[in-house]
Parts: C-alpha cells; sequence; structure tokens
C-alpha cells in the first residue's frame, strides 16, 4: 500500500497521465512524464498546464526521458531531490486515497512515526493543505468521478467514503461549481450564460451564474474558447441575449481595457474551488498593481511557505483571468530581476498586461 513505485508500474499510461492532471504528489517519485510539443519532461504535481494526452510518453526515471532529448521542466524540477519529508508524505498520501474513509489524524500521524501536532504540522508544509483538506479532495475527486460514469447521487456519496449524504452536500455545489447532479449531467439544468467579446487582450469569454461572473478566458480565436466551454458544461442552458448579462460583458472589457472608472472589485462573481485555491486566490487580489510577487512570496502569504508548487496550481486553476491577477505572478530567478513563467492564457498576454500595468 505504501509503495508508489510499484503502485505505479501497475498503472497503465491513461492512469499515469490522470494522475498527472490531477497533480497527484503521492506519485511524484514513481514516474516522469514527457511532452513532445515543448520538449519538456515532468514530475506528477507539476503545476504547469496538463498537454493533450496525444503530446505525451511516459518515463519510469528522469534519465529515460533525458535520452530521448528531452529537458528538465523549471517548474517542477524533476531532477530534483524531494525534501526529507517528501517520501513519508506520499506514503500517507497513497493511505488516504486507498482507505474507504479518510483515516483519524491520529492513525496517519502514527503511521508516519509523528505525534498528532508535529504530523498536521509538516503534512501542511508540504502540501499546502491538511490531512483533512486532502481527505476531502480525494473524496471529491472520487465523488466527480462516479458521478461522470453515470452513478446516482446517492451512490456516488458512499463509493467516495462519505459517511452520510448531509456532509457530502454541505457546501457541496461551492466544491463542485454547481449541483452534484448538475455535475453528473454536465450542467444540465445550470443557468450558465456565456459570451466571446473582442478586447485589447484579444478575444474574451465571458462566463455567468445568477450569482456573478464564473469565468474570464483569454485566448485568439473566439470559436475555439467557446467550443472549449460548451465541452466543459455541454448540457448548461446558455442564455446570450440576457440585457443584465450583456451588462456584466461589457463590465468586464471595461476592466481588461482599464476603461475610466472599471475596477474588478466592483463585479460580483461566482468562483468555486477549493478552500486552499481560495486562500491563494485572495492573496492575488492583494498584490497591488504595477508588483509582482514570486510563487514563493504568495506561499508566504498564506502562511503555507513551502506549498510553492501547491500555489502554481492554483494559480493555473484561476478561472477569471485579469479580475483573479495570476499574472502578477512570476518566477524567480537567481540574478538579479524575475522570469515569467507559464501562464494559462499564454506567457505572451501576461508579458502585455505586465508591461501595461509598469510591472
Amino acid at each position: 500500500m505504501f509503495d508508489a513505485v510499484t503502485d505505479a508500474a501497475r498503472l497503465t499510461d491513461d492512469q499515469r497521465y490522470d494522475a498527472f492532471a490531477r497533480r497527484d504528489k503521492g506519485l511524484r517519485d514513481a514516474f516522469v512524464m514527457g511532452v513532445v510539443t515543448t520538449g519538456v519532461y515532468c514530475r506528477a504535481g507539476c503545476p504547469a498546464r496538463t498537454p493533450n494526452r496525444e503530446n505525451v510518453r511516459f518515463f519510469d526515471t528522469p534519465e529515460q526521458a533525458r535520452a530521448t532529448g528531452l529537458r528538465a521542466c523549471k517548474r517542477c524540477k524533476p531532477d530534483e531531490a524531494a525534501s526529507p519529508n517528501a517520501g513519508m508524505i506520499a506514503k500517507v498520501c497513497r493511505l488516504i486515497e486507498d482507505a474507504e474513509e479518510t483515516p483519524s489524524l491520529e492513525t496517519l500521524a502514527d503511521r508516519a512515526g509523528m505525534s498528532p501536532f508535529h504530523f498536521h504540522r509538516v503534512f501542511k508544509a508540504e502540501t499546502g493543505v491538511t490531512p483533512a483538506q486532502y481527505g476531502a479532495a480525494v473524496r471529491d475527486r472520487k465523488a466527480k468521478a462516479a458521478l461522470g460514469s453515470g452513478a446516482s447521487v446517492t451512490e456516488a456519496v458512499y463509493d467516495a467514503g462519505y459517511g452520510s449524504a448531509s456532509r457530502f452536500y454541505d457546501g457541496a455545489e461551492s466544491r463542485f461549481g454547481m449541483a452534484p447532479k448538475a455535475w453528473r449531467d454536465q450542467g444540465k439544468g445550470e443557468a450558465i450564460r456565456v459570451a466571446v467579446a473582442p478586447s485589447s487582450l484579444g478575444q474574451v469569454l465571458v462566463g455567468a451564474t445568477d450569482k456573478g461572473v464564473c469565468a474570464v478566458e483569454l485566448g485568439d480565436d473566439a470559436e475555439v474558447l467557446l467550443a472549449d466551454f460548451q465541452r466543459r458544461f455541454s448540457n448548461a442552458v446558455r442564455v446570450d441575449s440576457d440585457p443584465a448579462f450583456k451588462t456584466q460583458v461589457q463590465a468586464v472589457i471595461a476592466v481588461l481595457d482599464e476603461a475610466p472608472g472599471a475596477a474588478a472589485a466592483a463585479l460580483p462573481t461566482d468562483v468555486r474551488g477549493t478552500a486552499f485555491q481560495h486562500r491563494v486566490w485572495d492573496a492575488l487580489r492583494r498584490i497591488p498593481r504595477g508588483q509582482t510577487w514570486t510563487y514563493a512570496q504568495v506561499a508566504e502569504a498564506i502562511g503555507a511557505p513551502k506549498a510553492v508548487r501547491a500555489v502554481g496550481a492554483a494559480c493555473g486553476a484561476n478561472p477569471i483571468a485579469v479580475l483573479t491577477p495570476c499574472h502578477r505572478v512570476v518566477g524567480s530567478s537567481r540574478g538579479p530581476g524575475r522570469k515569467l513563467t507559464g501562464y494559462r492564457w499564454g506567457v505572451e498576454k501576461k508579458r502585455a498586461l505586465l508591461e501595461r500595468e509598469g510591472a
């Protein structure tokens, strides 16, 4: 149960890809994934955006990846040794994922050979979340997978390890982004308005629920942006001609174009994510215009200084571009200055935003 490398040897490439997509740090040392389009290889848990399945190859070791001409990713640094506690934390993560119900803090600490207090502190420092939050994320992932396969909500609740339906439903809509039944039906019954409009940053997709803006995505092709959104919410009710929504879209474009008087804080939003992601996104909104922070500085700001990779993943998962200014987070460099790193909507757009803000 505790040998991540042995477990990985039994995984198919599709299962490895899924582990990479969900940034499973428990398998960080079990394999590397090479991306043929970028020429880099990464570890599971890398905060970089997940590449298309057809563009990846899997290797047991970094040496095998380098032998094919690939180079190490600068974000997850796959050739660097993990921290002294990384192996133990990986084993505990696997225990949580394999258990039918999340083990107690005392049980996990005993398996780690630490006191509950010390284990809790080490786990949070390594992963950016508490053991309880990690367990909740695992349960939600299992529930989403069950719902996606057509299971009923009741079946998904108990298959995922929830002790009761009430524990599952408590906050489920904010964690899933919609009601669990709507998740199973790919947004069926959800009123998600969506439109694509031109801006100074190119094409912008704006999505909104009755509660506020839930998506701001940047791109160069309106059809591609809309097709990707429709794929993710294929059964959602689209209301493109709602006058109130048109006003929201215009307000978003005004913020992106820096129109006089436009303010991101004045826009109601309906952004859903994990507790850790919300901590990161709140910190991003505190970065002053014209300044940049490193991922390490954001991690320090939220009280999780070792969770740099998790901060990167949360930045990559930000659903509302510019309104939550993840473009103001940059990589650190050993020489003078700071370096731009990956941006969900393209590094060139990130550079343009920072130059416009005078950062």
